[in-house]
């Protein structure tokens, strides 16, 4: 496996990520997307870092950024999850104001 098939692979990944988030209206889907889209990313530092320079820092540093990932998209999950229990509201379009 080389740089260009891994970052093959990312570009592919964050391009299908972003046809599902541009092109979805449900909530869901569209995080669904963006989550696409970070490990497109998430995978194009990894290939770099692995070809580049092949340090044991790196695998603790992309440890951490997956964390990260999976934390920030439980709380979008939580956040949909309360505005379709509350508003009934599964479609982007329905939850654009948040302030009521």
């Amino acid at each position: 496996m080389t740089l260009q098939t891994v970052l093959l692979v990312a570009a592919a990944l964050f391009s299908v990520g972003l046809y599902g988030a541009i092109s979805q209206q449900v909530v869901v889907m569209v995080m669904m997307g963006l989550e696409l889209m970070l490990n497109g990313v998430v995978l194009a530092a990894v290939g770099f870092w692995w070809f580049l320079s092949p340090a044991p820092e790196g695998q603790v540093l992309v440890l951490v950024v997956i964390t990260a990932m999976t934390v920030e998209m439980a709380m979008g999950f939580a956040v949909a999850t309360l505005l379709h229990r509350s508003r009934n509201a599964d479609m982007t379009d329905m939850a654009a104001d948040l302030s009521r």
